[in-house]
């Protein structure tokens, strides 16, 4: 990994332009023929696994070579041409020519090769970005960005090279342990935001760099080019002084460039200490040391030195460092008032500025040519110089870079707050230990489901005698089971479900769209792979085994209701003998008969359910079930308050319970009571009269599921009234009929027809024409038109009862309204009851029908 000896070595001999070098070191590192061609995983790489950073450092290093190669004939990454003029490259024709086998043909088209070299460049710089992204390393994914922004610049492509250093920056943590590849990747950075035109921004980021480097120094673990590590930092923040001090000075703000001559020269001296005498660094710093001396006007005392740079980095073929001292000996000389030798070094700045891609070092470079005719009084040489100039200064107003400027900020600022976001989400919904959205995620996901309507299954699985697994394989072990079985969990329900840690040795599944019946068939494969999984592995001397409860959400319900009803079956579960699934009937809201039966073998069909067996299952579980969460059972016919049969509903079947005494029930009205305190006035009722129902209207869910809790197959609940009865139900005399008119409330109309079933009568919905003819009473539900009533009750025999509702008429008056038109005139045979008492009208009206089932018979 970067910055080894290969990586220093390959980025030399780049920087330099060395390109022949370059690709004589790439060519040891091994390679895939083509990045077109899949590469080929290592024998022990795992599945899956990512591809190597070394591989993709090995394809940024060789992308750059190919875009310093196409910059040389003048073609940029994506094949534009350097110059106006000239056709652009046919990357379609690389691609061809890569994929051919052809781009090595000594006798093929330049163009065509070049273009070949384009495509090649483009895909490796995909597949190493590609390979960065997957990476869980932040500073290694920084890297890489800072290196790709590098190989935008030499393209010329500012936007991409800005969205690239962005990226690189906001994963530069303030937090990262120093070490070589942090300084590395800040310098990396800094230079890239300095060819930007972000020189404040370069310098905080060098700053950086100097400060790890002198972090890494000072460690325990101290590396052993520690001092050049620090020199070679301190080379170039002096570098970026002495270049912003030389903007100021070109700005006539000669005080304000003074402090940054000072520190670029104490650098450049500390360098210079620091460095050893045949290090390649010397000669960078001796560059810094004159140019700092120059900006300080002690040009004498640069001359020399500077000199002695030029000598060296030619020698060395150095072509970076070569410019950079040639222009500032051609700025000391200018300054001398040595004109023709100025011109020279200026001159030959300036040329390798151009033809390398030195893109500050070629505008300062004609600033001093501009300067220098001018000053010699040469218009005709200081001209063409300074059309160059204006034409680079185009890219560089104030205006853009003030804009660029605030877009760097803004774009970290969001990058780093969209990281700290997902980090906080996942601290907050995420379980530390599975990995699993955690119980706050199960909430809101579930009050979700509810709030839009949804109608899920909900699974409570818990993990059988957990409490034994860590007392006797110890707590690790028990770690390990609840990741495994998480694991089974997840494996084994659909995409769209989730699966989520409760607390403890407890999850839970949501199942969206999905019955109670499909999530039983699920939980059972989940059951029995739990249950086959090689659990000796995990050195537990016993298999583990789940058991799970199912309940499907009725309308009403909210998440606290819902997870009661499944934790309450999970309870049976476990009462049962652990290892086993119960559920709670989607159609009739029954726990499953036979609960504990042992599941069925792997590949067997799961057996077809009809709403007529799940009834008799149901009758089955009250008559041998002598505690538990509540029976709540339904008829195959359509449900009372529901106009469907697939419409769920809570309400008794006569022949399961014993007939009650000739008595109406007591009646408990919920509404501004709290749970506890029904729950006290249906325990005295109970005591006074143990075989009269105790009717609760108007009660909340909790309440609804509290009731059925405490007195188990006792209690007919029905959601969609609101209400529940307690205790023996009389067996059904006479047929009530209960009709809802338009915009009638749904509530009132349930609550008449449950309360009327409660109180001893058959039930029949209508909705609309034709009357029933064998109804001993009609109950109907007024909506929008309570004049209505009338004309219904005109066209029976039977008795009415109305009840005015308050929905269909909104405002502070509720259903006055609605109760002054039936009053007015109410007509013979009709009684009216109090706005939106469907209980009251529900007790009447039993009455009636049960006299004229008596009468009649």
């Amino acid at each position: 990994m970067p910055p080894g000896a290969l990586h220093q070595r390959v980025t030399a001999a780049l920087s330099n332009w060395q390109l022949d070098d370059a690709e004589r070191l790439l060519a040891g590192v091994e390679r895939d023929p083509s990045p077109y061609v899949a590469a080929t995983p290592a024998p022990d790489a795992p599945e899956g696994a990512p591809a190597s950073l070394g591989r993709a450092w090995a394809d940024t290093l060789r992308a750059e070579l190919l875009v310093r190669r196409l910059r040389v004939a003048g073609f940029t990454l994506v094949g534009e041409p350097v110059s106006p003029a000239g056709p652009a490259l046919d990357l379609h024709a690389g691609v061809a020519g890569l994929i051919d086998g052809s781009p090595d043909d000594p006798d093929a088209d330049p163009r065509a090769e070049q273009a070949s070299r384009a495509a090649l460049a483009i895909a490796l710089v995909r597949s190493a970005k590609a390979a960065f992204d997957a990476a869980d390393d932040a500073l290694q994914r920084a890297a890489g960005l800072a290196r790709h922004a590098r190989i935008e610049l030499l393209s010329r492509r500012i936007d991409a090279a800005m969205d690239e250093a962005v990226e690189a920056a906001s994963l530069l943590d303030p937090e990262l342990t120093p070490s070589p590849l942090l300084v590395d990747t800040l310098g990396t950075l800094a230079g890239v935001l300095a060819d930007l035109e972000l020189m404040p921004l370069a310098l905080d980021y060098q700053r950086r760099a100097l400060e790890a480097a002198q972090a890494v120094a000072a460690g325990p673990a101290a590396e052993p080019d520690r001092d050049v590590l620090v020199a070679v930092a301190a080379t170039r923040l002096g570098e970026l002084c002495a270049e912003l001090g030389e903007g100021l000075l070109d700005d006539g703000a000669p005080e304000s460039a003074a402090p940054y001559f000072a520190e670029a020269r104490a650098l450049a001296e500390q360098a210079l200490v620091q460095l050893p005498p045949e290090s390649p660094g010397v000669v960078a710093a001796q560059v810094v040391h004159g140019w700092a001396l120059v900006g300080m006007g002690e040009q004498v005392a640069a001359v020399g030195p500077l000199r002695a740079a030029v000598r060296q980095a030619t020698a060395t073929a150095d072509r970076d460092r070569t410019a950079s001292a040639e222009l500032a000996l051609g700025r000391a000389l200018r300054r001398q008032g040595e004109g023709r030798a100025a011109d020279e070094h200026l001159v030959a700045a300036l040329t390798l500025a151009t033809e390398h891609g030195l893109p500050r070092v070629r505008r300062a470079a004609l600033r001093e040519l501009c300067t220098l005719h001018a000053d010699l009084d040469d218009a005709g040489r200081a001209l063409p110089y300074l059309q160059a100039y204006l034409a680079d200064e185009l890219d560089r107003v104030d205006e853009r870079r003030t804009r660029w400027v605030e877009l760097f900020g803004r774009r970290k600022s969001l990058l780093e707050t969209e990281r700290a976001a997902g980090q906080l989400r996942r601290q907050a919904y995420e379980d530390p230990l599975t990995h699993l959205p955690n119980r706050r995620y199960a909430e809101a996901r579930l009050d979700g489901l509810l709030a839009a309507g949804d109608v899920p299954a909900l699974a409570v699985v818990d993990v059988d005698n957990f409490k034994a697994i860590n007392d006797t394989a110890g707590h690790p072990a028990g770690d390990a089971v609840l990741r495994t079985v998480g694991e089974l969990l997840v494996a084994g329900v659909r995409d769209t479900d989730e699966v989520c840690r409760w607390a403890g040795d407890e999850f839970v599944i949501l199942l969206p769209e999905t019955t109670a019946e499909q999530g039983e068939r699920a939980l059972e494969r989940i059951r029995a792979a739990v249950a086959r999984y090689p659990w000796v592995d995990l050195g537990l001397d016993v298999p583990v085994t789940i058991s799970a409860g199912i309940a499907s959400a009725t309308r009403g319900d909210d998440r606290k209701t819902l997870f009661a009803a499944a934790d309450g079956v999970l309870y049976d579960a476990k009462r049962s003998g652990r290892d086993r699934v119960v559920r709670l009937s989607a159609l009739t809201q029954t726990r499953a008969a036979d609960g504990a039966a042992p599941a069925p073998a792997p590949g067997t069909p799961a057996p077809r359910t009809t709403p007529d067996g799940d009834a008799a299952r149901a009758v089955a579980a009250v008559r041998e079930e002598a505690a538990g969460f509540a029976a709540l059972l339904g008829e195959p016919h359509p449900p009372l308050g529901r106009p469907h049969p697939g419409e769920p509903l809570l309400v008794p079947d006569a022949t399961v319970r014993r007939p009650a005494e000739e008595v109406g029930p007591a009646v408990v009205r919920a509404a501004g009571r709290s749970t506890e305190q029904v729950l006290a006035l249906v325990r005295d009722a109970r005591r006074d009269t143990p075989d009269r129902p105790v009717l609760v209207v108007r009660a909340a869910p909790a309440t609804l599921v509290a009731l059925a809790t405490e007195h188990g197959s006792g209690t007919t609940v029905d959601g969609a009234a609101e209400a529940a009865a307690v205790g023996p139900l009389p067996r059904p005399a006479g047929r009530t009929a209960v009709l809802r008119t338009d915009g009638a409330d749904p509530v009132a109309t349930a609550e008449a027809a449950f309360v009327a079933r409660v109180a001893g009568t058959e039930v029949v919905l209508v909705e609309g024409d034709p009357l029933p003819e064998d109804a001993d009473c009609l109950v109907v539900v007024a909506g929008a038109d309570a004049a209505q009533v009338s004309s219904i009750a005109a066209r029976t025999d039977v008795p009415v009862v109305a009840v005015p509702t308050s929905a269909a008429h909104p405002g502070g008056l509720g259903g006055l309204g609605a109760l002054v038109s039936m009053l007015h005139p109410a007509g013979s045979g009709v009684v009216v009851t109090a706005v939106d008492d469907g209980c009251s009208a529900g007790i009447f009206a039993a009455r009636v029908a049960r006299r004229s089932a008596r009468t009649s018979s």
